[in-house]
């Protein structure tokens, strides 16, 4: 029988773990952190910025206009997403200045940039968070009460931000369903009156609907209102 000698130009692939630099471990370290925020960014854009009260607004002037799927779904989440970015800039911009050229210049660490980068969007949270959502889950969290806002830890002031813009948004969704609800009584009413009871009043309102808010610029003022409502 043949006995099978190795090949000594067969490549071969060999892994050590027990000798590698410490400094090569730290930016080992650094980039798994990196990779886990950049995963998290979705989340971080969607519930630590603008774009949850903006996407709720303007899906409440499209109920409200009674035009089903127009605009569709993918038209109002990049409206607000350039809108979020138009908002956020000045956050954006005073994160990357503090905290991510330091770090990409060797300057700090990525512990200290996470830290530097943090406070300019605790300042934003906070500027559009209730103190009652904050005093909320400062008691459900039962930790002691903090010195000044800026104190307040993450875990608290993201839930407190996120039902702050809640409520916000829907207060602005109200007041936009009211001239609608005023348009669609209008023709309701007339209807009844002319004895057309079996035609849906929505099918009579709806030109209406879009007519008022063409004529009133909607658009126009609905988004300026939106920014003008973070200032």
């Amino acid at each position: 029988m043949a006995q099978l000698t190795p090949n000594p130009n067969t490549p071969s692939i060999s892994i050590n773990l027990g000798n590698t630099p410490a400094e090569a471990a730290s930016n080992s370290i650094q980039i798994f952190l990196l990779l886990t925020v950049l995963s998290l960014v979705p989340a971080i854009f969607v519930m630590f910025t603008s774009f949850a009260r903006l996407t709720i607004v303007l899906s409440f002037t499209r109920q409200a206009l009674g035009t089903q799927n127009v605009p569709s779904n993918q038209i109002l989440a990049g409206l607000a997403m350039i809108m979020t970015f138009y908002i956020m800039a000045p956050t954006f911009r005073a994160i990357k200045t503090e905290a991510y050229d330091p770090m990409k210049n060797g300057d700090i660490t990525l512990e200290h940039a996470w830290d530097r980068a943090t406070v300019p969007l605790k300042q934003f949270m906070l500027k559009h968070t209730r103190e009652k959502d904050l005093a909320l889950f400062v008691h459900l969290s039962k930790s002691p009460k903090p010195a000044t806002r800026m104190d307040v830890p993450m875990e608290i002031l993201t839930p407190a931000f996120i039902i702050s813009e809640l409520k916000t948004a829907f207060e602005i969704g109200f007041l936009i369903f009211i001239p609608f609800l005023i348009v669609d009584l209008v023709v309701a009413s007339i209807l009844l009156a002319m004895g057309m009871m079996m035609l849906p009043p929505v099918m009579i309102s709806m030109p209406f609907k879009i007519l008022l808010f063409i004529m009133v610029d909607g658009w126009h003022l609905l988004v300026g209102s939106l920014v003008q409502s973070f200032n």
